[in-house]
């Protein structure tokens, strides 16, 4: 019996390493991209707008929600990603990871982004909470993910085992006032990633 247990714990002990890590996320200089570093998050198209920000989109100055620089000569606002594990200093693809802008703003929130639904939209805010991984914090995590010879940004969230999210991609759409807002879409929005 304690043989066989023995082999068990061994089988699963070899298994859970053999388990490769995803793919390190790379900025376009070719360097890891790492937790607690600032970053831009640009467009691959640059005649189509430039970095990201925070910005009113719902008709009255707060809150500010994550939107796209209408100038491509902008590289927005540098911000930071932090994995769900904290001690993890590379970010990898396809793993869950808070995104935060570095910035202070008009509007008293922590630029943490999440997903929230607007006016039958899942759009992308800066109200979010940093951390705390599982059920109430659900829609504050993101995933980098590679899309071509680039990267798109995800929504599809792995920190609570028995929650069922809305999954998509997260793409630009046009707001009323002409805001290039973040949102989850059919589209991706193809980006690479610059160090501040």
């Amino acid at each position: 019996m304690k043989t066989f247990i023995s082999l068990l714990l061994f089988s699963i002990i070899s298994f859970s390493l053999a388990q490769e890590s995803p793919d390190p996320v790379r900025d376009i200089d070719g360097n890891l991209l790492r937790s607690g570093t600032e970053y831009y998050i640009l467009p691959v198209f640059r005649g189509m707008g430039g970095g990201l920000t925070l910005a009113p989109t719902r008709n009255q100055s707060c809150p500010l929600d994550v939107v796209q620089e209408s100038l491509e000569v902008d590289n927005g606002l540098p911000l930071k990603f932090t994995p769900v594990d904290p001690k993890k200093g590379v970010i990898r693809e396809s793993t869950d990871l808070n995104i935060v802008f570095s910035a202070f703003s008009i509007c008293i929130q922590s630029n943490v982004w999440m997903l929230e639904e607007y006016e039958g939209q899942l759009i992308v805010s800066g109200h979010g909470m940093s951390g705390n991984p599982g059920q109430e914090t659900l829609s504050n995590w993101f995933k980098i993910e590679k899309y071509e010879d680039d990267y798109k940004l995800v929504f599809c969230p792995a920190v609570c085992d028995f929650c069922r999210p809305v999954c998509g991609d997260i793409g630009v759409t046009i707001t009323e006032n002409g805001r290039r807002r973040l949102a989850i879409s059919d589209e991706p929005f193809k980006v690479v990633f610059k160090k501040a």
